[in-house]
């Protein structure tokens, strides 16, 4: 899935993704969820820039699964219908809206 950023390496600690998103004029917030929580359908008006922390999330859309492990940045286009499911070891995440 192109929407996706893959990490190779040490994935940066969630102060440095902060610092990141901060430089691209973002305003970030965190957010977890324990093991197996899923999120039903839905979109956003504005487009959502959003990295994995720690743990693993996949994301659904009509193009496919994204698979998110630490490091990773997912980049959903506004109206882009998605849904989640969190991983068996849970998930946090770093996300902010970026408007069109």
């Amino acid at each position: 899935m192109g929407m996706v950023d893959r990490h190779q390496g040490r994935p940066p600690g969630e102060d440095e993704i902060i610092a990141r998103m901060r430089t691209e004029g973002l305003a970030p917030h965190g957010w977890g969820n324990a093991p197996g929580d899923t999120y039903g359908w839905h979109e956003h008006s504005y487009e959502k820039v959003l990295y994995c922390v720690r743990g693993r999330i996949v994301f659904h859309t009509d193009r496919g699964d994204a698979d998110l492990g630490p490091g990773d940045r997912l980049v959903l286009p506004p109206h882009t219908p998605h849904a989640a499911t969190v991983s068996a070891e849970g998930v946090r995440c770093i996300e902010a809206s970026r408007q069109g």
